[in-house]
């Protein structure tokens, strides 16, 4: 066996599970999970019919690069949205997904022959980034958000010493589970880190199209891209960065399995060499769905008004019993509780009113006697309307009662 494997930690899901194992929750209430990060809205109409239309494809084996039609049609996206030219032939490589793309990567650009090779991961964070350092030999160093801040990363708590070690820098903007969006001035930031030291940037933008703009003006709040950010200061080669990004938020469609990375050239070159050994190329029906879906906006508006309408229904009964502000954009809330102890909270409110949250300190590491996600929850509104609405009357009628212990859970 991989000796490697026994360094990774229980994902949070699983960990929440042992946790919650003892739990009956109240049998008079339908359940309702906010834990789960899923989107649950319909699946377009014109992705669906794509996919059915594509059914001959089956009969032939996809390329690893792609279809130049699909990549035609994300470098069309990244013009439309975020005002940056990529040559489809050499800067955009569909993937299945950008979890497992995220997780990839870091087998491609990490040498762990290297001393000391670190991968610098955001404090909370997707536990994929930490899985994939540790697999590919790497150490990791976390990065806490600052609450004080909106949640930004502290870069300046990293020392020379470690970031003269980093190989790998992971990046989530919109973040999970804040919701926040990196400025430009935070990219400046890593950029120079970037080039004084040599490692390379991975940024998350799952959740960029999910976001609460103006709803006269879409183009108005839309988040701020690792490759925009590049061009706006003349970093037209996008020189050790990557950007990777899925439909499965922005087009309700996450059993499709569908993504692309973007950015450096020699990088993307080293990634579709091992990507043609690691055999994940797209399927010819989810590469023509997706075609469908990157051509399309009409449904990504809507998308994103029903998520407005959750968080405006939502927010004026939590927040007068939680600690709790409307993100940058995703679908998540990231609420202090009473007390601080948000296991004991989570499962209380289970077991009470069987409605389901993530404990925060489960979506983070112990850095310096310190879990940046201790004393919050992260809630994600990805139920139906009318099942938020009563979450939100749950949480607030169970805060209302609720007496922090000093109980330790973990």
């Amino acid at each position: 066996m991989n000796p490697l494997l026994a360094r990774l930690h229980p994902y949070p899901f699983e960990r929440w599970r042992e946790l919650t194992q003892d739990i009956v929750p109240a049998p008079g209430l339908a359940p309702i999970s906010l834990g789960i990060g899923e989107p649950r809205h319909a699946t377009p109409a014109l992705i669906e019919e794509a996919l059915v239309k594509a059914l001959p494809g089956l009969s032939r084996y996809p390329s690893t690069l792609g279809e130049p039609a699909l990549r035609e049609a994300i470098a069309g996206w990244v013009q439309r949205r975020y005002g940056v030219t990529l040559d489809p032939a050499r800067q955009v490589i569909p993937v299945t997904g950008s979890r497992e793309a995220l997780f990839a990567f870091a087998q491609t650009v990490i040498d762990p022959t290297k001393p000391g090779a670190t991968v610098v991961c955001p404090n909370p964070f997707y536990q994929i980034y930490e899985g994939a350092a540790l697999l590919a030999g790497a150490q990791t160093a976390f990065v806490a958000s600052d609450p004080a801040r909106g949640f930004a990363a502290d870069w300046d708590a990293v020392d020379e010493a470690t970031w003269a070690r980093t190989q790998l820098l992971y990046v989530c903007s919109p973040g999970n589970p804040t919701g926040a969006v990196m400025p430009l001035a935070e990219w400046q930031r890593l950029f120079e880190l970037s080039d004084r030291h040599g490692f390379v940037i991975a940024s998350d933008e799952c959740y960029s199209e999910i976001w609460f703009g103006d709803e006269a003006d879409p183009a108005r709040g839309a988040p701020l891209g690792g490759l925009q950010a590049a061009m706006r200061l003349g970093r037209d080669d996008f020189r050790n960065l990557v950007m990777f990004t899925s439909l499965s938020k922005r087009s309700n469609v996450p059993g499709l399995r569908s993504g692309f990375v973007a950015g450096d050239t020699a990088l993307l070159k080293a990634f579709l060499l091992y990507r043609t050994y690691h055999g994940s190329a797209m399927g010819p029906l989810v590469q023509a769905a997706s075609i469908a879906a990157w051509g399309d906006e009409a449904h990504v508006r809507a998308n994103q008004a029903l998520y407005r309408a959750k968080f405006d229904a939502v927010l004026p009964l939590l927040q007068p019993v939680l600690d709790v502000q409307r993100p940058d954009a995703a679908f998540y809330l990231w609420a202090a509780v009473p007390g601080g102890d948000e296991i004991a909270y989570a499962r209380g409110l289970l077991a009470q009113y069987n409605v389901a949250v993530l404990p925060g300190r489960l979506l983070a590491r112990d850095v310096g006697g310190r879990n940046p996600g201790a004393g919050r929850i992260r809630m994600a509104l990805v139920a139906p309307l009318a099942d938020c609405v009563e979450a939100a009357r749950r949480i607030a009628a169970y805060t209302l009662t609720y007496r922090p212990t000093s109980r330790e859970p973990l």
